[in-house]
């Protein structure tokens, strides 16, 4: 399975993107804002190609997806919030999106989680390209 993180220029404190899940548009993206220097918690993870695999995540108490191989990041996960303020660098997924927000979250990550778990359970190797 390939997913694909298009991102728009960051603005408003946030930057927004469009989640594809082999071409096809599954939701929108909330990262914090891309920057040249990192500041740990407020800024996006680089451009690139991550494995996702899923693990337990101590902080939220469940099974996440982590993409694995993040230069200079740790634990960066797929999950569920509206604003920057809900990420230290994690993407964030909804269903409708505002200039500085993502809305109906849960049910976008529910979507596309189950996507995800049914790749890896078959075997299938799931990838993030962040662009």
């Amino acid at each position: 399975m390939k997913i694909t993180v298009a991102r728009q220029p960051s603005a408003n404190g946030c930057t927004l993107g469009e989640l594809f899940v082999n071409g096809r548009h599954e939701c929108y993206t909330l990262e914090d804002e891309v920057r040249d220097e990192k500041i740990h918690g407020e800024t996006a993870i680089p451009v690139g190609v991550y494995k996702i695999s899923v693990t337990y995540s101590s902080h939220f108490k469940r099974d996440l997806p982590l993409l694995l191989g993040v230069p200079n990041f740790e634990g960066v996960r797929i999950h569920s919030g509206n604003t920057a303020a809900d990420t230290e660098g994690c993407i964030l997924v909804g269903q409708t999106r505002t200039d500085d927000s993502v809305g109906a979250s849960r049910v976008a990550f529910n979507a596309l989680y189950a996507k995800i778990k049914d790749a890896i359970d078959r075997h299938e190797s799931v990838w993030m390209e962040v662009a």
